[in-house]
């Protein structure tokens, strides 16, 4: 078992979840797969089912967007999700320092502290998504339900 602030989390909270490993290609992203396409391919998982973990800034405070990897965020839309007027994608180095996770590793669950956080109501079509774990080449899989129980996310649709 794979142990990340993430996978602790949801220990800690009693909520069952499955850890699934790849080996994670540094050139895949070089060659311009994003990480949550590289790990629904590896995974062998639809893109659809497989979520990205997104910081964003929403009228000067920080934000999570959990969406779709095959999916673009309508940033007006995740905006108004999170309370504010307009959003857009926080610096890296700024999402690395706030979540305490590298970028292509950002997990939604055990970030430093809790953010206010929405989840794509695509998640909803599923039994079962992949969050990343924490780490690169590591992903989890629960119910959106417990995703959202653990997050404090709201459900909105966030996607074009």
């Amino acid at each position: 078992m794979v142990a990340t602030p993430a996978t602790l989390a949801l220990e800690k909270a009693g909520i069952a979840f499955r850890v699934r490993q790849y080996e994670h290609d540094p050139e895949a992203v070089a060659r311009g797969l994003p990480y949550g396409e590289e790990a629904a391919e590896a995974l062998g998982l639809p893109a659809g089912q497989v979520f990205k973990t997104i910081l964003v800034v929403v009228d000067g405070s920080p934000g999570v967007v959990i969406a779709p990897v095959s999916a673009r965020i309508a940033l007006k839309r995740a905006a108004q999700a999170l309370g504010g007027r307009r959003a857009s994608l926080m610096d890296p180095s700024d999402a690395e320092r706030i979540t305490g996770y590298v970028v292509g590793g950002i997990s939604p669950v055990g970030q430093k502290r809790r953010l206010p956080t929405v989840l794509d109501a695509k998640a909803m079509e599923y039994a079962h998504v992949a969050v990343s774990a924490g780490r690169r080449g590591v992903d989890m899989e629960l119910t959106p339900a417990d995703l959202v129980a653990v997050t404090g996310a709201t459900v909105r649709d966030l996607t074009m």
